[in-house]
């Protein structure tokens, strides 16, 4: 069985080399980030931000921090992508605008904002698992859609994460949870590499 979808998440691999003359227009960047925000988020906290490098300036202050990796300067952007710390009081704000679209009536808000508030107000590593978790579904949403334009990739953890909390006025209640780089690939890139076999990862309950 295959399709565009299947296709697009079976050719994906993490580029290593970018056409450095390439870029990506702001309302490209708008899109592939307003795609992204699709992505599932618990109880709808939407718990991220997105910093697009696309400077020549800020990816000189982006790469010293990030081991120098060249995806950073040969991309034509790398997002910092941020989690921010699961905070139940920004329910009822979020979920705003679906009682506007008619999705859900503005009784069942407290169904929501109450368990909410019961798994992560008192409880600061499930507050941060929640930025990581929320972050990465973000970023693999836009691995795809930027594999689906004919775009490369590149996801990394390798920075010095203080320096870039610092250096791009990060809040303290955020977590730069990975950079992803992203752009007009050119020759030498892999393609995607052998996965383990499922039989060594699937357990049939």
């Amino acid at each position: 069985m295959t399709n565009a979808v299947i296709d697009c998440i079976l050719s994906r691999t993490a580029a290593k080399y970018y056409d450095p003359s390439a870029s990506l227009s702001d309302d490209q960047i708008r899109e592939l980030v307003r795609i992204g925000t699709t992505a599932p988020t618990s109880f709808h906290l939407q718990n991220w931000r997105f910093i697009a490098v696309r400077t020549p300036e800020a990816k000189a202050r982006l790469s010293p921090i990030a081991w120098s990796q060249p995806p950073i300067t040969e991309a034509a952007v790398t997002f910092i992508v941020v989690g921010q710390l699961a905070d139940s009081s920004v329910v009822p704000e979020r979920l705003a605008p679906v009682v506007e679209a008619g999705i859900m009536p503005a009784k069942l808000i407290p169904d929501w904002e109450i368990p909410a508030r019961g798994l992560y107000q008192d409880y600061p590593q499930r507050q941060r698992d929640e930025a990581v978790r929320t972050a990465t579904f973000g970023a693999a949403a836009m691995i795809y859609v930027a594999r689906s334009w004919g775009l490369g990739s590149t996801p990394m953890i390798g920075f010095d994460d203080e320096a870039v909390h610092r250096e791009f006025g990060l809040a303290e209640d955020e977590v730069p949870v990975l950079l992803l780089s992203v752009g007009a690939e050119r020759s030498g890139n892999w393609p995607q590499k052998p996965r383990r076999p499922v039989a060594e990862v699937l357990e049939l309950a």
